[in-house]
């Protein structure tokens, strides 16, 4: 058997229906299933079983010598909560329990990091375990996975192989219950097909004009085929970066939403909200070496192949991945 947690969230579903489009069935999905907005997410799933976010410990810990690998996505992901004890419990002790349980059981690993990890970049976007420590996540849930990893890296007890994935800027199919955490992408189509335009934030940054502010996009079937090359060809168990490595301004974003869209740009700017003018990022990108020298050569999609697969295949038809 393999678990999946956050199975019926964005990447989590995604990497269902991969693992199931490659003949993986023996799945055990775990997620709080009271969620009816997350509920389209695994319509066409094939798995073996669903259990419960908070009794999956317990049935972890008696059925652990079936369990042949664990992807742990599930996490609270919210930016904009400041409870840090909810973080605490479900990003790092949760967390702790799954590591601790595959650890004594030899079961391999792969969990989702982030990031949000790197606060505004003062150390670069480099996964090295060396700075890990010094990052200045820039809120509670950066905090929680960085606390997280940090942990990781100290334990003499560990599983078989594990790879912690820090997630940048991942868009795609199977996030239409996000709300205001949903992708810039999701939002520009929503506006768009709204109103005929789309409003962005303006720089208040002189290194960098309005709109060309920089993310690392990375659409999420490259993100699940990360993960599952990870599970299957087990490098060297380490924390690492998952984007593209290429960098592209929120102007490239929304500009290619439009043209997917086949309609002519209307782009405007409005004041970023002055409560996060200071923790706002205008530059992140994934320094990519450690997964390509651990023989991860699949080409990623670009920003362009990405948005249109994106737009065309999916939120025009709100299809499911």
């Amino acid at each position: 058997m393999i678990v999946v947690t956050g199975a019926a969230g964005f990447i989590g579903s995604c990497l269902v229906s991969k693992l199931n489009k490659d003949g993986i069935i023996d799945l055990v999905l775990v997620d709080d299933f009271s969620k009816k907005e997350k509920e389209a997410n695994l319509e066409s799933a094939l798995f073996l079983a669903k259990i419960e976010r908070d009794l999956f410990l317990d049935w972890f810990q008696n059925n652990s010598k079936d369990v042949k690998g664990v992807y742990h996505i599930g996490a609270r992901t919210d930016t904009t909560e400041f409870d840090k004890s909810i973080f605490d419990k479900l990003n790092v002790s949760y967390t702790k329990s799954i590591w601790t349980i595959c650890a004594k059981n030899e079961i391999p690993l792969v969990y989702a990091s982030s990031a949000a990890t790197y606060g505004l970049g003062e150390f670069g976007y480099k996964d090295d375990h060396d700075i890990v420590e010094q990052l200045k996540p820039l809120n509670p849930y950066g905090d929680s996975k960085n606390d997280f990893d940090i942990w990781a890296l100290k334990q003499e007890e560990q599983p078989p192989f594990w790879a912690g994935l820090k997630f940048f800027n991942v868009y795609g199919p199977n996030e239409y219950h996000k709300g205001r955490m949903a992708s810039v992408i999701f939002h520009a189509y929503k506006q768009i097909k709204a109103t005929g335009k789309m409003k962005l934030f303006a720089s208040h940054n002189p290194d960098f004009k309005d709109g060309e502010q920089i993310r690392d996009f990375v659409y999420v079937k490259d993100v699940v085929n990360v993960c599952q090359w990870l599970m299957t060809n087990q490098p060297n168990s380490a924390l690492y970066n998952l984007g593209t490595g290429s960098a592209r301004t929120f102007l490239d974003l929304v500009k290619n939403t439009f043209k997917a869209m086949n309609q002519e740009a209307d782009i405007s700017f409005i004041p970023t909200p002055e409560d996060i003018r200071d923790k706002y990022q205008y530059f992140t990108e994934a320094d990519m070496t450690k997964l390509v020298h651990a023989g991860y050569d699949t080409p990623f999609h670009t920003l362009e192949e990405g948005v249109k697969d994106y737009v065309v295949n999916y939120l025009s038809h709100n299809a499911i991945y």
